[in-house]
């Protein structure tokens, strides 16, 4: 074989010619490609640069056009707005946010009817539009159409997780009015994804206790379910307004066989992770261990007081009438002969005590504790609490409250 043969053939001009076309042609595909790829990345962050990258892109041409009809836009700037919002519908006619950008310049210069159709056919391409429904929002209100506002609050809460922030305050400061409140209800009723947000958000918020407490009750009517915690709350916000009638008529209303002449869940039974004021709460320090512990049969309050110390540990709120009344209830594990045992105390919430009652150090009691305690006029509300009183011995003092029931002496 000759070396020639073995040799590469050699290539024509046209031929070179061709492939060095398709290498720049491929050049400048990946070029192109390239550029467009930045373009989409920095059109949140800087969208002026992506539109120079990508002048024809109709979603980044849409985005520049929304940036520049912002809240502070000049005439100027909006007219800009409105030429750039054009040519992003004739590069992509899908582009919610150039329409909506229409639709708020046309408002802003007095044309409400456009803005309606504008903002019908951005309702139409697309219901996540922050711009488009807070302008039907607005509208609505304006109109005073409460059912197509609160439509849109709906539709704007289940598609945005910014508007929460944005629309819940809002909301918390209209839900006064009954018929806002009626219309809410019934969207409520559907169980919306952001129903458990706004009621956590409603129970602790609001300029008004008393509208929530009203909303929660029309939700109960309706069996839209509330988390205790959310109660709670609210029960607790109406106790630190010193609206104690309307928390105890709240509370009343939802817990079975409430009675304001005796204490609430005397063997531990209930399992609330978040009390409220009128259940027991467990009180911890640094000196003090504290907790509810629930069984299948019932429960106990389990306590460890550290040497040397004492305090409250156990607390329920009261309503009590004028009367006499009468602790009862047993313990375990308290050393009998432990001379530091803790007592009950009942006082009024103005901080006037109205008796003790201990634990007996007799063996024989096994455990059983009564005493009594007499409620005076003058005195709505009271505390009743377990106190620790503090142990000289080096282990302090433990044990378990088995049933505690407070009640009128003739019940």
């Amino acid at each position: 074989m000759t070396r020639r043969a073995l040799s590469r053939p050699r290539r024509s001009g046209a031929e070179w010619g061709v492939r060095t076309a398709l290498a720049l042609g491929a050049a400048a595909l990946a070029y192109g490609s390239i550029t467009h790829t930045l373009a989409y990345s920095l059109r949140a962050s800087a969208t002026q640069l992506a539109h120079a990258l990508a002048p024809s892109d109709g979603r980044i041409t849409a985005l520049l056009a929304e940036q520049m009809s912002g809240p502070e836009a000049s005439a100027t700037d909006r007219r800009q707005a409105n030429i750039l919002a054009s040519e992003a519908l004739r590069e992509e006619p899908t582009a919610v946010p150039a329409v909506s950008t229409l639709g708020i310049n046309a408002q802003i210069h007095g044309d409400t009817a456009a803005a309606r159709r504008i903002f019908a056919q951005s309702d139409a391409l697309s219901r996540r539009d922050v711009r488009t429904r807070l302008w039907a929002i607005e509208d609505a209100v304006g109109r005073q159409d409460i059912p197509e506002t609160l439509r849109n609050y709906d539709i704007a809460l289940r598609t945005s997780r910014a508007m929460p922030d944005l629309l819940f305050p809002v909301l918390a400061g209209a839900i006064g009015d009954p018929n806002i409140r009626a219309g809410l209800v019934k969207i409520l009723s559907s169980r919306p994804l952001w129903l458990p947000q706004w009621i956590v958000y409603i129970s602790g918020n609001g300029p008004n206790a008393r509208d929530a407490v009203a909303l929660f009750r029309a939700l109960d009517q309706a069996r839209v379910p509330i988390p205790y915690d959310a109660r709670s709350a609210l029960l607790r916000r109406l106790v630190g307004q010193g609206l104690v009638e309307e928390a105890w008529a709240f509370y009343a209303a939802s817990t079975r066989n409430a009675d304001r002449r005796m204490s609430r869940d005397p063997q531990f039974q209930a399992d609330h992770a978040v009390p409220s004021p009128f259940d027991w709460t467990a009180i911890q320090d640094n000196s003090i261990a504290s907790s509810i512990q629930r069984g299948q049969r019932g429960g106990i309050f389990d306590f460890t007081a550290s040497a040397g110390m004492g305090g409250p540990m156990l607390l329920q709120m009261q309503m009590l009438p004028p009367g006499r009344y009468v602790i009862e209830g047993t313990s375990t594990g308290i050393d009998p002969s432990e001379p530091s045992r803790p007592y009950w105390r009942l006082a009024c919430t103005s901080g006037r005590e109205l008796g003790r009652v201990g634990i007996p150090a007799d063996p024989a009691a096994q455990g059983q504790f009564r005493g009594n305690f007499d409620v005076p006029m003058g005195c709505a509300t009271q505390y009743l609490t377990l106190v620790a009183r503090a142990s000289s011995q080096t282990s302090g003092v433990s044990g378990q409250i088995t049933r505690a029931f407070l009640h009128p002496v003739k019940l």
